[in-house]
């Protein structure tokens, strides 16, 4: 009976964490502790804590004296909507959740066991770095972990939370893993921080402005959703999951048919405006179509000119990649390219069919562009599409000019279905500049050059921008009523249920960096 006493009272110190003033104080900062964290994540009673016990071995600086309950980690594994999910969450309360060698050897161990077991792996961040102390063995302790997010990156899907500081080497593995989520005035990434870019640089920086939630959401493109709290930032954790697979050998979860699947989307027939160059919500196409209008926007705040995310169309769970007429006219960009060429390789790692809506102008033009290298970023995006093996379903909604055209899921680039709306234009280019030049001599020449311009401009887009040149040549596999769309995706879904294709035996390929 003693040795059970003893062990009850082991585990309520290391439950205790860092004390209960640190634990008020993160309470008091609008956090939860690691533990809190944790519990609410997973379903209840579904966790099972390992390494509890494990302890730090450094006794540089007055180390040998320090007790660290937990070793500043909670490891473990249990289940979200009853899937098995590996957790770590740091402990600010005990010594600001600072990493060194035992505490990364805990993580290392979560990580293998969701590799060997083929189950997703979250990381809940917040930490204040490196643990000083241990020097060498801190570093090599975040290096073991980095070498285990490649290990399994396409394997098993990994989700980071920074729900306080990550600074440093610490940042690296979040950015290996698949998806970031960051906490609103709470959390904040750099690899330098404030002070050491002013002793640097002379530049005073908050920590906020040089790294925080709005920052990596909005203008770095480094995190992929933003919360306004923990909770909030869990929740959305969990319906993250709701559209993956445990593994790269599952398929995407299906969900109950249980929005008609030949429901019609009328208002669809109506929402592009009668003149091409006026914008209106991709957003409202892709609500109407998907079930029961929810969609799952993916680094919503970043490359607005672009739309990824995911939804539910007829219970599969899809991708879904879409131009965005409000933004830039839609027109591809640098970070546009670079957010699509990501979201399409993360999809087909996971076995997530990919829809694609088009309505592209061209890329952006301008010598910021082409100085940027919008040819290397823009061809990451043709990449991902050619090598992506996964079911992909392609819609023309309206404009679908040049290069752009292809990049977005042509048929060219391994599209298995090729929809188009009545109001498809697909050409080499856009009907003004088409005209301008294969028209020249009868616009030179008429008494009224603007009036003769664009009755041109309206016969190259009857006679040569239409979608039935493409459907006449069988790059368009037909052009549908706008309200039929769902009903379109949802037959080619289930006719591609049963696709078998594979990218030729190789190492792997060199996607333009």
């Amino acid at each position: 009976m003693d040795k059970l006493k003893k062990l009850i009272e082991r585990r309520e110190h290391i439950e205790n964490a860092g004390g209960k003033e640190k634990i008020e104080k993160q309470h008091r900062s609008g956090k939860l502790t690691a533990r809190e964290r944790i519990n609410y994540l997973l379903d209840e009673n579904s966790f099972v804590e390992i390494d509890r016990f494990v302890k730090h071995r450094c006794t540089n600086f007055g180390m040998d004296y320090l007790d660290l309950p937990d070793e500043g980690v909670i490891t473990g594994y249990g289940t979200i909507d009853e899937r098995i999910v590996y957790v770590f969450a740091q402990d600010f309360t005990v010594m600001g959740g600072s990493l060194g060698e035992m505490h990364a050897r805990k993580i290392c161990k979560i990580m293998d066991l969701a590799i060997k077991n083929g189950a997703p792996v979250i990381g809940l961040n917040d930490s204040g770095g490196a643990r000083i102390q241990e020097g060498i063995e801190a570093l090599s302790g975040y290096g073991n972990i980095f070498y285990r997010n490649a290990r399994a990156s396409g394997a098993v899907p990994q989700i980071a939370a920074i729900m306080g500081p990550c600074a440093g080497g610490a940042v690296y593995s979040p950015a290996l893993m698949d998806f970031i989520f960051m906490v609103d005035k709470r959390s904040q990434m750099f690899i330098t921080g404030p002070q050491v870019v002013k002793s640097v640089t002379g530049e005073y920086v908050s920590p906020e402005t040089l790294g925080g939630a709005l920052i990596h959401n909005e203008k770095s493109g480094v995190a992929h959703f933003i919360a306004g709290d923990d909770k909030e930032c869990l929740d959305k954790i969990k319906k993250l999951l709701s559209y993956l697979p445990s593994n790269n050998l599952d398929r995407a979860p299906q969900a109950d048919k249980t929005d008609d699947l030949n429901r019609l989307c009328t208002e669809l027939n109506l929402i592009i405006p009668e003149s091409s160059n006026r914008p209106y919500e991709m957003k409202d196409i892709i609500k109407s179509i998907a079930d029961y209008h929810d969609f799952f926007e993916v680094q919503e705040h970043y490359a607005k000119n672009i739309i990824i995310g995911f939804a539910r169309i007829g219970g599969y769970s899809v991708g879904v990649v879409a131009n965005q007429p409000k933004v830039l006219a839609g027109c591809i960009d640098i970070n546009a390219s670079d957010k699509a060429a990501r979201f399409i390789r993360t999809c087909d790692a996971f076995n997530i069919p990919i829809i694609t809506f088009v309505d592209v102008p061209g890329f952006l033009p301008g010598t910021a562009q082409e100085h940027g290298g919008i040819i290397r970023h823009g061809a990451k995006m043709l990449y991902a599409y050619c090598e992506a093996t996964v079911p992909k379903v392609t819609v023309i909604v309206r404009k679908a000019y040049g290069g752009a055209y292809l990049a977005m899921c042509s048929r060219e680039l391994g599209a298995d279905m090729v929809f188009a709306w009545p109001s498809a234009e697909i050409a080499v280019m856009g009907p003004e500049g088409a005209a301008v030049i294969i028209f020249k001599k009868e616009i030179s020449k008429a008494e009224n050059p603007e009036e003769k311009k664009r009755e041109m401009m309206e016969k190259y887009r009857e006679e040569f921008a239409s979608p039935y040149q493409g459907a006449e040549r069988g790059y368009v596999d037909d052009v549908i009523i706008p309200a039929e769309t769902r009903k379109h995706i949802i037959i080619s879904l289930m006719m591609l249920e049963t696709k078998r294709e594979k990218n030729l035996p190789k190492k792997h390929g060199n996607i333009p960096m």
